[in-house]
C-alpha cells in the first residue's frame, strides 16, 4: 500500500507541475517555444500510471483508466504536433481543457 501511495503522489505532483507549466504560459503561449519539461513530465505520468494499474490489477477501475489514457494520447498528439514550435490558441486551450478534464476524471468516485 505504501508503494502505491508513493507512486500516486509522484503521479499527482507531475500532473500538478504540468498544469502549472501550462498555466505559466498564459500570457505568452503564442510566442514562447516550449522546452522538454512537458515531455519529461508526460513520460513520468505515463510510467507512474502504468505502474499504478499494474499494482491494482485485476481490480482496475476501467471507467477511469480508459478515458484518462485516451486524453493522455490526445495531449501527446498535440504536444508532438507542436514540438519545438509555439502553440496556437486552439491547441493551448485544448491542452488546458483536456488536462482539467483528466483531473476531474481522476477525482470523481465511480
Amino acid at each position: 500500500m505504501l508503494l502505491f501511495n508513493t507512486i500516486l503522489l509522484i503521479h499527482f505532483l507531475c500532473f500538478a507541475i504540468y498544469l502549472c507549466v501550462l498555466l505559466s504560459q498564459w500570457r505568452d503561449y503564442d510566442t514562447r517555444v516550449r522546452n522538454a519539461s512537458g515531455m519529461i513530465l508526460g513520460i513520468i505520468l505515463l510510467i507512474t500510471g502504468i505502474v499504478m494499474v499494474a499494482l491494482k490489477y485485476p481490480h482496475v477501475n476501467y471507467y477511469k483508466v480508459v478515458p484518462k489514457t485516451a486524453l493522455f494520447a490526445v495531449v501527446t498528439i498535440i504536444n508532438g504536433r507542436f514540438n519545438g514550435k509555439v502553440f496556437t490558441k486552439q491547441a493551448y486551450y485544448a491542452l488546458i481543457a483536456i488536462t482539467l478534464l483528466a483531473a476531474c476524471i481522476a477525482v470523481v468516485r465511480v
